[in-house]
């Protein structure tokens, strides 16, 4: 998709620009993806903490995508992972959500959200752990949540990366 369009700057510049998006697209995610997810996983291991070597870790996300409960955000044109879900449909729970670094601000996190709590039941209350306010990285996750009716819960202590989390809770519908 191409948007083109003008703007005026504070100093009352006009400015014209396009904007390129690729369409996205949300699937269960494959065996194939495997090695994306771990890309993820080490790109957000300095505000998780160790993942992508970790068994236990690669294990859960083997039997995620497995059960079906791992969903990828994909670039249509090139099938490149940007982000990925992992729910627990059972405990009703948001268990991971990650969007590379260079595909934020694109609406994925919103889109992964939103197709999370479509496999989820919202008739309960829909739980997930995220930062504590002070933490200044995690605020747009914590943003986004809030979009959705999350609200503050109860604390959850740190992280494996030794950040304070708190979990948060969407009520039910």
């Amino acid at each position: 998709m191409k948007i083109t369009g003008q703007y005026f700057t504070s100093k009352n510049i006009k400015t014209e620009f396009v904007l390129i998006m690729n369409p996205i697209s949300l699937t269960n995610s494959t065996i194939n993806e495997i090695s994306s997810w771990l890309a993820l996983a080490r790109e957000a291991e300095p505000l998780f903490g160790p993942m992508a070597d970790d068994p236990d870790f690669r294990k859960g996300l083997l039997e995620a995508i497995q059960d079906g409960r791992a969903i990828a955000a994909k670039e249509e044109k090139t099938s490149d992972v940007l982000g990925g879900v992992i729910i627990d449909p059972e405990q009703n729970e948001i268990l991971w959500l990650v969007v590379k670094q260079s595909a934020r601000g694109r609406g994925i996190g919103q889109a992964l959200l939103e197709a999370a709590l479509e496999r989820l039941d919202i008739r309960r209350p829909v739980r997930v752990q995220t930062y504590d306010e002070s933490v200044p990285a995690g605020l747009p996750a914590r943003a986004l949540y809030t979009r959705f009716g999350f609200v503050d819960l109860e604390p959850a202590g740190l992280n494996p990366a030794g950040l304070p989390t708190v979990i948060m809770q969407k009520p039910a519908f």
